[in-house]
């Protein structure tokens, strides 16, 4: 399956877009270039190629500097935030927006949430930028303050869909130490619990930073079921345990 790894046995996903010339672009962003800087084919010893892109180009990061003048920036966001326990949630496709109602159906105590919307689906048909895609409302962007979210992802390349240029969304979330990943492909990931492994480009004072995400299923514990060596556990064997000094 295209997009999915290998990872300690089980089969992770790869909700990162390609890098790549052609690709989507929020509107007003620099395009992503990539030329030959060293090509075997011209008769170099090896292939180089030259890339420049913007800091928001494909999946990325937003750290607090995108908005906050004197905010952290990508290589001071502890990358500690950025992997650990996620929770993939659906919004039904009817669902023009994300707000208060939608954010109700995140587990409590869930720290970082990625919604799937009917902009993944759109992403799978069409790699082309489409201005009507889902966002979180600035009552959502509250809702999830409220609720201990430290972390929002999005299968679309901007959190918010707001035409007056304010960016109530960004200031919220940001404003509250809340970190913003954008452009994420859900279509293979199944609303359910995940490892989050996300690892942002190190560049120093970045506004952003494209990144690389992969989501791994956790395995579920089953009812009644102990970890190996803990109270309680059997003896495969079926001998009696050894008392001690034997």
């Amino acid at each position: 399956m295209r997009g999915c790894v290998l990872v300690r046995g089980m089969r992770s996903i790869d909700v990162s877009m390609p890098l790549h010339i052609g690709m989507a672009a929020f509107p007003g962003d620099p395009a992503f270039e990539s030329s030959p800087f060293r090509s075997i084919a011209r008769g170099d010893g090896y292939n180089v190629s030259r890339i420049a892109l913007g800091t928001h180009a494909g999946t990325h990061v937003d750290p607090p500097l995108h908005f906050l003048p004197g905010g952290a920036s990508i290589d001071e966001v502890d990358l500690a935030r950025l992997n650990g326990p996620c929770r993939v949630v659906r919004i039904a496709d009817r669902c023009a927006a994300i707000g208060p109602a939608e954010v109700a159906r995140i587990p409590r105590g869930t720290t970082r949430v990625l919604f799937r919307t009917r902009n993944s689906a759109r992403w799978e048909a069409s790699g082309e930028f489409f201005p009507d895609y889902v966002a979180v409302r600035p009552s959502g962007a509250a809702a999830l303050v409220a609720r201990g979210v430290r972390l929002v992802g999005v299968d679309s390349l901007s959190v918010e869909n707001d035409p007056s240029g304010a960016f109530p969304v960004h200031h919220e979330l940001l404003g509250h130490d809340v970190l913003i990943v954008e452009g994420l492909l859900l279509a293979k990931a199944p609303p359910g619990a995940y490892d989050m492994r996300c690892l942002p480009l190190r560049l120093r004072g970045g506004d952003g930073g494209p990144a690389r995400v992969v989501l791994t299923p956790r395995r579920p514990v089953r009812p009644g079921r102990r970890a190996a060596g803990g109270r309680g556990s059997r003896r495969r064997s079926g001998r009696p345990p050894r008392t001690p000094g034997r």
